[in-house]
């Protein structure tokens, strides 16, 4: 059996379990995300999967 596991569900699921506990963390994850995303789209991703 081969179980491949990316990164992205891993960090979506870890965001939203904080997000229930702690809903003041919600700006500071999407802060995040969105600064990630952004880093990514300007400088390329390389050899960078997610």
């Amino acid at each position: 059996m081969n179980l491949s596991v990316s990164l992205g569900p891993i960090v979506s699921l870890i965001a939203g379990i904080l997000i229930l506990i702690m809903p003041r963390l919600l700006n500071y994850i999407v802060a995040i995300y969105l600064i990630v995303i952004g880093l990514i789209g300007l400088f390329g991703t390389g050899s960078l999967r997610l």
